[in-house]
């Protein structure tokens, strides 16, 4: 059976965006119905979308999202992989403004159907619940990249990009009634990383080529990339790959120095679900069985 999958991304940053993007493409059992994309220049972010969904052969509907959070100021104001665009074909062109109500309509013409895959700051999703309140119970489930739930880990802090990007949008999506309401933290992301020269290597096929183009600035700044996205979405179709506990989560808005800070109780009857542990070797060879079978 496929999964109906709508994705919110913010491409063009951080590597791992493109990356799993290129395994829901291939993903056999995945039918990615549309992508929205997230923060600044929420434009180039889909063009850079286009370009893998063209080198994948595919035509997925892609609507630029919002590129400001709802009250603070925006953290990721670039995409910066958009510089290595003109390598790759892609789409110039796109409906603007429209991407919560493309995500509306598609969630109300399947309803009970639709996991939607957030993996990326959640301006988009905060703007959808409060547009359309029944959509949180419309969908099959909710899987994001987000939050840090197990205390504080090194070289990171005890925040988490995605949810102190837009606290108070995911102080709405934390509270929305989602039957599956799941999260994969930074917690245990941080435990699949990969070096530049091992990607480099690894990962060459042709639907690879212009995301190694697009990995090459980021490896810049960056001496390799964390799989933080493609783990979460494994998670949809491979659930072995990480182990979950149920609890609540509550977004902290009070203490400027901490927005975003995703407040973390165990309990068996809770409306959360979130990740508490990886097996990496479990994961990549999943991966790798997808994107390179």
């Amino acid at each position: 059976m496929s999964v109906k999958v709508l994705l919110d991304t913010d491409i063009g940053t951080d590597i791992d965006d493109a990356v799993c993007l290129a395994y829901l493409l291939v993903h056999p059992d995945c039918d990615l119905l549309g992508i929205t994309t997230v923060t600044g220049e929420a434009e180039k972010r889909a063009m850079l979308a286009s370009a893998i969904c063209r080198r994948a052969g595919r035509d997925i509907p892609i609507y630029p999202g919002a590129e400001h959070p709802l009250v603070i100021e925006q953290h990721q104001p670039r995409a910066q992989q958009a510089e290595a665009l003109g390598s790759w074909d892609h789409q110039t062109r796109f409906p603007r403004g429209e991407a919560v109500a493309f995500m509306r309509e598609t969630i109300r013409k399947h309803p009970g159907e639709v996991t939607l895959l957030s993996i990326a700051p959640l301006t988009n999703l905060g703007l959808l619940f409060s547009v359309d309140p029944d959509i949180p119970s419309l969908l099959k489930g909710l899987v994001m990249m987000c939050g840090l739930f197990h205390g504080p880990i090194p070289n990171y802090g005890p925040l988490e990009w995605n949810a102190i990007g837009d606290p108070h949008a995911s102080a709405i999506v934390y509270r929305a009634p989602v039957k599956v309401h799941r999260s994969v933290g930074l917690d245990v992301t941080s435990r699949v990383s990969m070096r530049a020269e091992e990607f480099r290597r690894g990962f060459r096929s042709d639907l690879f080529a212009p995301i190694q183009d697009f990995a090459n600035v980021w490896f810049r700044e960056w001496p390799g990339t964390t799989f933080h996205d493609p783990l979460a979405a494994a998670a949809i179709f491979n659930p072995d790959v990480c182990g979950f506990t149920r609890g609540n989560v509550e977004i902290e808005l009070g203490d400027q120095h901490a927005m975003g800070l995703t407040r973390w109780t165990e309990d068996p009857a809770g409306r959360h679900e979130v990740a508490f542990d990886v097996n990496p070797s479990a994961f990549f060879a999943h991966f790798r069985s997808i994107v390179q079978p």
